[in-house]
């Protein structure tokens, strides 16, 4: 079977604390073999978020380093709450919200941060699922990416 805490363990990055509710909602919900995670953001291994929008405040090179720390605040948040990785049999569905100016068109390069990081974790053929990557004129905090996903458990 494949292992992919060990997987990430060979990528050498590190996880930072997976985020606490900052409203009424739960970060994740399990239903059958279906995992839910809501919206998460660039949470740094310090705790304190990324912040800016692309196009103005920053790069889309940084927009997608940020979309990457998303992935990473997501993996904290299964691995903090499921105890493991390997309970993720694949990813279902990715949905990138992308905090941009309205000139801005490479929304799906930013999101591709994390995109990539799951298939290098999970391995292209489950690491890869569905996706939507869009732009908005505003996040909370003015984050630079906000995703949430579906993923099917073991």
């Amino acid at each position: 079977m494949y292992n992919a805490d060990e997987q990430f363990e060979k990528l050498g990055l590190t996880l930072p604390p997976a985020p606490a509710p900052k409203g009424v909602y739960k970060p994740y919900v399990i239903d059958g073999k279906y995992l839910y995670l809501s919206g998460h953001g660039p949470v740094q291994d310090d705790a304190s978020l990324i912040i800016g929008r692309i196009g103005s405040d920053i790069s889309p090179e940084d927009g997608k380093l940020a979309a990457r720390q998303v992935g990473l605040t997501m993996l904290s948040t299964i691995k903090t709450n499921l105890g493991s990785l390997n309970k993720i049999k694949r990813v279902i569905k990715v949905l990138g919200m992308v905090n941009c100016t309205s000139d801005f068109l490479y929304h799906p390069g930013v999101i591709n941060g994390c995109s990539e990081l799951f298939a290098a974790v999970w391995g292209e053929e489950n690491g890869i699922g569905t996706r939507s990557a869009v732009g908005f004129g505003s996040l909370p905090d003015n984050i630079p990416v906000e995703i949430e996903a579906l993923f099917e458990l073991y």
